[in-house]
């Protein structure tokens, strides 16, 4: 008989944009985990302000979403933090939740559309 549980599977949110705060002091992991070649194109994107020089404060989104690096794909979390890919759900709700904390604040509106957001799914093993 196969036992079922769920699980929570990561869901990014519109208007959201805490990723995109990449001053390198407020996370030294992020660039601790790039090669040389991502570590320059990263600290390249990094505004005077600590934000991505690519995202729009005003729309709250990416302006090079489809072109984006590859380390700004949450789907590339695992390959840059050794993450087992059946654990990267939990590790990219972790991450997100700990980003949104220090960009916004723990009791913020934002991380708590995020956290409604990150729905249970139901899987059976």
């Amino acid at each position: 008989m196969a036992m079922t549980h769920d699980v929570q599977q990561w869901q990014c949110i519109k208007h959201c944009g805490a990723c995109c705060r990449l001053a390198p002091d407020e996370r030294p992991e992020a660039l601790a985990a790039l090669n040389d070649s991502q570590q320059q194109t990263y600290l390249a994107m990094v505004g005077d302000d600590g934000w991505c020089i690519h995202y729009d404060s005003g729309g709250q989104r990416c302006r090079i979403y489809n072109e984006r690096p590859a380390f700004c794909r949450v789907s590339e979390l695992g390959a840059l933090f050794g993450v087992p890919a059946e654990n990267l759900d939990d590790f990219a709700i972790s991450c997100c939740q700990q980003q949104i904390r220090s960009t916004y604040g723990g009791r913020s509106p934002v991380l708590r559309r995020f956290n409604r957001a990150q729905q249970p799914v139901n899987c059976a093993n």
